[in-house]
């Protein structure tokens, strides 16, 4: 029996599960697949344009979760949320739509040249 490693489990570093939830007559419907922890290791550096997009997603990840906490913005945001929800192109969960909202706030602060 090989001995269990430090970082993870002795046949890889991840295990990783799915479930099917799909109306068939096979039983097996849940898969387990284990990948060594150099599985997952980047061939090329990471270029400017994805440190670029990076930097953009935690910015906006950011600025959505005060946005949802900010007590003074939450009756507006709520308002204007079900006001567009059922309307053409409108985001049907808050959190889209907080999203949508503080994407094109921080597209409108640093325009792409």
């Amino acid at each position: 029996m090989k001995p269990k490693n430090k970082e993870g489990h002795s046949c890889g570093g991840y295990v990783v599960g799915t479930h099917r939830e799909a109306a068939t007559t096979n039983p097996n419907c849940t898969r387990i697949y284990f990948k060594d922890k150099d599985a997952y290791k980047r061939s090329t550096p990471v270029s400017a344009h994805e440190r670029e997009i990076r930097q953009r997603f935690t910015a906006v990840a950011t600025a959505v979760a005060t946005r949802a906490q900010n007590l003074t913005q939450i009756t507006q945001d709520q308002i204007a949320f079900k006001a567009q929800k059922d309307q053409p192109g409108g985001k049907k969960t808050m959190k889209a739509y907080l999203w949508s909202l503080e994407m094109a706030t921080y597209d409108a602060a640093h325009p792409q040249g």
